[in-house]
Protein backbone atom coordinates (compact mmCIF):
# COMPACT_ATOMS: atom_id res chain seq x y z
CA UNK A 1 0.00 0.00 0.00
CA UNK A 2 1.12 3.67 -0.94
CA UNK A 3 2.15 5.87 1.80
CA UNK A 4 -0.62 8.63 0.05
CA UNK A 5 -0.55 10.81 3.25
CA UNK A 6 3.55 10.87 3.22
CA UNK A 7 3.71 11.85 -0.04
CA UNK A 8 0.91 14.07 -0.85
CA UNK A 9 3.38 15.95 2.43
CA UNK A 10 6.24 15.73 0.44
CA UNK A 11 4.63 17.54 -2.79
CA UNK A 12 3.09 20.21 -0.81
CA UNK A 13 6.47 21.72 0.65
CA UNK A 14 8.04 21.69 -2.51
CA UNK A 15 9.49 25.01 -3.18
CA UNK A 16 7.84 25.97 -6.48
CA UNK A 17 3.85 25.00 -7.86
CA UNK A 18 3.27 21.70 -9.06
CA UNK A 19 1.65 21.03 -12.57
CA UNK A 20 1.71 17.13 -11.17
CA UNK A 21 3.59 15.17 -9.24
CA UNK A 22 3.67 10.66 -9.54
CA UNK A 23 5.20 7.83 -8.50
CA UNK A 24 7.74 6.37 -11.22
CA UNK A 25 10.53 3.43 -10.52
CA UNK A 26 9.62 0.10 -9.44
CA UNK A 27 6.49 1.16 -8.03
CA UNK A 28 5.13 2.06 -11.65
CA UNK A 29 7.45 -0.91 -13.52
CA UNK A 30 5.23 -3.59 -10.75
CA UNK A 31 8.15 -4.78 -9.04
CA UNK A 32 8.51 -2.95 -6.33
CA UNK A 33 10.21 -4.51 -2.86
CA UNK A 34 9.24 -4.25 0.31
CA UNK A 35 12.42 -1.84 0.75
CA UNK A 36 12.26 -0.34 -2.64
CA UNK A 37 12.46 3.50 -2.56
CA UNK A 38 9.50 5.86 -3.76
CA UNK A 39 10.64 7.65 -7.04
CA UNK A 40 8.59 10.80 -6.76
CA UNK A 41 8.38 13.05 -10.17
CA UNK A 42 7.15 15.91 -11.60
CA UNK A 43 6.82 19.26 -13.01
CA UNK A 44 7.11 22.63 -11.22
CA UNK A 45 6.80 26.08 -12.87
CA UNK A 46 9.16 28.76 -12.59
CA UNK A 47 7.58 31.97 -11.39
CA UNK A 48 8.38 35.00 -14.07
CA UNK A 49 10.54 36.92 -11.94
CA UNK A 50 12.92 34.05 -11.65
CA UNK A 51 13.22 33.29 -15.43
CA UNK A 52 13.24 36.98 -16.74
CA UNK A 53 16.46 38.01 -14.26
CA UNK A 54 20.26 36.63 -14.41
CA UNK A 55 20.19 34.80 -11.30
CA UNK A 56 21.06 31.05 -12.42
CA UNK A 57 17.39 29.35 -12.54
CA UNK A 58 16.25 26.01 -10.63
CA UNK A 59 15.41 24.20 -13.71
CA UNK A 60 15.69 20.80 -11.85
CA UNK A 61 15.14 20.15 -8.46
CA UNK A 62 16.31 17.09 -6.43
CA UNK A 63 15.67 15.88 -3.53
CA UNK A 64 16.56 12.57 -1.20
CA UNK A 65 15.75 11.95 2.60
CA UNK A 66 13.90 9.27 4.77
CA UNK A 67 10.35 10.36 5.78
CA UNK A 68 8.90 8.04 8.38
CA UNK A 69 11.35 5.06 7.67
CA UNK A 70 10.80 5.12 3.91
CA UNK A 71 13.58 6.33 1.23
CA UNK A 72 11.66 9.11 -0.63
CA UNK A 73 13.21 10.97 -4.15
CA UNK A 74 12.25 13.90 -5.54
CA UNK A 75 12.88 14.88 -8.44
CA UNK A 76 11.17 18.00 -10.49
CA UNK A 77 11.57 19.84 -13.90
CA UNK A 78 10.47 23.31 -14.65
CA UNK A 79 7.96 22.78 -17.58
CA UNK A 80 9.73 24.45 -20.08
CA UNK A 81 12.63 21.52 -19.50
CA UNK A 82 10.18 19.29 -19.02
CA UNK A 83 8.04 19.77 -22.50
CA UNK A 84 11.70 20.55 -24.26
CA UNK A 85 12.09 16.68 -23.11
CA UNK A 86 8.97 15.30 -24.18
CA UNK A 87 9.64 16.27 -27.92
CA UNK A 88 12.48 14.22 -27.59
CA UNK A 89 12.78 10.04 -27.96
CA UNK A 90 12.50 10.85 -24.39
CA UNK A 91 10.23 7.57 -22.63
CA UNK A 92 11.04 8.42 -19.47
CA UNK A 93 9.20 11.79 -18.96
CA UNK A 94 6.29 10.24 -20.56
CA UNK A 95 6.23 7.09 -18.53
CA UNK A 96 6.28 10.15 -15.61
CA UNK A 97 3.42 11.96 -17.87
CA UNK A 98 0.82 9.37 -17.61
CA UNK A 99 1.85 7.32 -14.07
CA UNK A 100 -1.32 6.44 -13.30
CA UNK A 101 0.04 6.51 -9.16
CA UNK A 102 -0.73 10.33 -8.99
CA UNK A 103 0.37 12.16 -6.13
CA UNK A 104 -0.44 15.69 -7.20
CA UNK A 105 -2.19 16.78 -10.39
CA UNK A 106 -4.02 20.14 -11.89
CA UNK A 107 -6.05 20.70 -15.36
CA UNK A 108 -2.32 21.38 -16.92
CA UNK A 109 -1.52 18.10 -15.96
CA UNK A 110 -4.75 16.41 -17.84
CA UNK A 111 -4.17 18.66 -20.76
CA UNK A 112 -0.60 18.06 -21.22
CA UNK A 113 -1.57 14.04 -21.15
CA UNK A 114 -3.46 14.88 -24.29
CA UNK A 115 -0.57 17.14 -25.81
CA UNK A 116 1.48 14.40 -25.29
CA UNK A 117 -0.24 11.89 -27.93
CA UNK A 118 1.40 14.28 -30.44
CA UNK A 119 5.04 13.60 -29.16
CA UNK A 120 5.11 9.87 -29.50
CA UNK A 121 7.43 9.06 -32.92
CA UNK A 122 8.80 5.66 -33.77
CA UNK A 123 11.68 7.00 -32.97
CA UNK A 124 11.18 6.49 -29.00
CA UNK A 125 11.98 2.88 -30.14
CA UNK A 126 15.61 4.22 -29.99
CA UNK A 127 14.94 4.97 -26.02
CA UNK A 128 14.14 1.64 -25.08
CA UNK A 129 16.37 -0.06 -26.89
CA UNK A 130 19.24 1.79 -25.54
CA UNK A 131 18.07 1.90 -21.72
CA UNK A 132 17.91 -2.08 -22.53
CA UNK A 133 21.50 -2.75 -24.03
CA UNK A 134 22.93 -0.62 -21.10
CA UNK A 135 20.82 -3.04 -18.35
CA UNK A 136 21.58 -6.19 -20.12
CA UNK A 137 25.36 -5.26 -19.82
CA UNK A 138 24.41 -4.65 -16.15
CA UNK A 139 23.48 -7.89 -15.93
CA UNK A 140 25.88 -10.05 -17.63
CA UNK A 141 28.51 -8.08 -15.88
CA UNK A 142 27.59 -8.68 -12.16
CA UNK A 143 28.80 -11.67 -10.46
CA UNK A 144 25.94 -12.67 -8.89
CA UNK A 145 23.17 -11.50 -10.50
CA UNK A 146 20.49 -9.40 -9.60
CA UNK A 147 16.84 -9.63 -10.56
CA UNK A 148 16.35 -5.91 -10.48
CA UNK A 149 18.34 -4.94 -14.02
CA UNK A 150 16.98 -8.06 -16.04
CA UNK A 151 13.48 -7.23 -14.98
CA UNK A 152 14.23 -3.61 -16.56
CA UNK A 153 15.83 -5.00 -19.66
CA UNK A 154 11.96 -7.27 -20.29
CA UNK A 155 10.47 -4.63 -18.92
CA UNK A 156 11.39 -1.12 -21.02
CA UNK A 157 11.56 -3.62 -24.26
CA UNK A 158 7.94 -4.75 -23.78
CA UNK A 159 7.06 -0.87 -23.16
CA UNK A 160 8.54 0.08 -26.18
CA UNK A 161 7.13 -2.66 -28.40
CA UNK A 162 3.27 -1.78 -26.96
CA UNK A 163 4.31 1.97 -27.70
CA UNK A 164 5.09 1.06 -31.31
CA UNK A 165 1.64 -1.01 -31.62
CA UNK A 166 -0.46 1.41 -30.02
CA UNK A 167 1.20 4.53 -29.24
CA UNK A 168 0.43 4.13 -25.54
CA UNK A 169 2.42 4.34 -22.99
CA UNK A 170 2.29 1.38 -20.69
CA UNK A 171 5.53 1.46 -18.18
CA UNK A 172 3.82 -1.53 -15.80
CA UNK A 173 5.11 -5.15 -16.79
CA UNK A 174 2.01 -7.01 -14.81
CA UNK A 175 -0.30 -5.06 -17.45
CA UNK A 176 1.96 -5.54 -20.26
CA UNK A 177 2.19 -9.40 -19.79
CA UNK A 178 -1.02 -10.11 -19.84
CA UNK A 179 -0.73 -9.73 -23.22
CA UNK A 180 2.67 -10.81 -24.18
CA UNK A 181 1.89 -13.74 -21.59
CA UNK A 182 6.06 -14.65 -21.07
CA UNK A 183 6.43 -16.94 -17.70
CA UNK A 184 9.43 -16.48 -17.13
CA UNK A 185 8.40 -12.87 -16.20
CA UNK A 186 5.78 -14.39 -13.78
CA UNK A 187 8.82 -15.76 -11.68
CA UNK A 188 10.83 -12.70 -12.02
CA UNK A 189 8.24 -10.35 -10.65
CA UNK A 190 7.51 -12.84 -7.66
CA UNK A 191 11.15 -13.46 -6.55
CA UNK A 192 11.53 -9.19 -6.81
CA UNK A 193 8.81 -8.34 -5.00
CA UNK A 194 9.11 -11.04 -1.96
CA UNK A 195 12.65 -10.27 -1.88
CA UNK A 196 14.62 -6.75 -2.01
CA UNK A 197 16.54 -4.38 -3.93
CA UNK A 198 19.06 -6.35 -4.09
CA UNK A 199 17.50 -9.62 -4.96
CA UNK A 200 19.98 -12.17 -6.54
CA UNK A 201 19.46 -14.29 -9.47
CA UNK A 202 20.31 -18.04 -10.43
CA UNK A 203 22.92 -17.84 -13.83
CA UNK A 204 21.64 -21.31 -15.00
CA UNK A 205 19.32 -19.88 -17.03
CA UNK A 206 21.32 -17.10 -18.65
CA UNK A 207 21.57 -18.45 -22.48
CA UNK A 208 17.70 -18.74 -22.19
CA UNK A 209 17.53 -15.09 -21.14
CA UNK A 210 19.91 -14.15 -24.00
CA UNK A 211 17.84 -15.57 -26.60
CA UNK A 212 14.65 -13.64 -24.99
CA UNK A 213 16.45 -10.22 -25.11
CA UNK A 214 17.81 -10.68 -28.29
CA UNK A 215 14.60 -12.08 -29.75
CA UNK A 216 13.09 -9.36 -28.31
CA UNK A 217 15.42 -6.43 -29.30
CA UNK A 218 14.01 -7.94 -32.79
CA UNK A 219 10.39 -7.54 -31.97
CA UNK A 220 10.58 -4.12 -30.79
CA UNK A 221 12.76 -2.91 -34.12
CA UNK A 222 10.47 -4.77 -36.15
CA UNK A 223 7.52 -2.97 -34.73
CA UNK A 224 9.13 0.49 -34.94
CA UNK A 225 9.54 -0.23 -38.47
CA UNK A 226 5.98 -1.09 -38.88
CA UNK A 227 4.62 1.01 -36.75
CA UNK A 228 2.00 4.21 -37.63
CA UNK A 229 3.72 6.56 -35.52
CA UNK A 230 5.00 9.93 -37.20
CA UNK A 231 8.97 10.63 -37.70
CA UNK A 232 8.96 14.01 -35.78
CA UNK A 233 6.44 15.49 -32.92
CA UNK A 234 3.49 17.05 -33.86
CA UNK A 235 2.83 18.97 -30.69
CA UNK A 236 5.45 21.74 -30.06
CA UNK A 237 2.81 24.84 -31.24
CA UNK A 238 0.50 23.33 -28.22
CA UNK A 239 3.22 22.96 -25.64
CA UNK A 240 4.39 26.00 -26.57
CA UNK A 241 0.96 27.78 -25.77
CA UNK A 242 0.77 26.13 -22.80
CA UNK A 243 3.60 27.02 -21.50
CA UNK A 244 2.86 30.90 -22.21
CA UNK A 245 -0.24 30.24 -20.47
CA UNK A 246 0.86 28.40 -17.26
CA UNK A 247 4.03 30.92 -16.66
CA UNK A 248 1.25 33.83 -17.43
CA UNK A 249 -1.44 32.43 -15.21
CA UNK A 250 -1.32 33.49 -11.24
CA UNK A 251 -1.13 29.99 -9.09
Amino acid sequence: MLPTAVLDQVATEHPYPLLFATISGAHLYGFASPDSDFDLRGVHVLPVREIAGLRPTRDTIEQTGDREGMEIDLVTHDAKKFFGLMLRKNGYVLEQLHSPLVVKSSPAHDELKEIAKGCVTRHHSHHYLGFAETQWNLFQKEDPRRVKPLLYVYRVLLTGIHLMRTGKVQANIVELNRSFRLTQIEDLVDVKVNGTEQQRHGPSDLGFHEQEYLRLRGTLAEASAQSSLPETPTAAARLHDLLVRIRTTPH
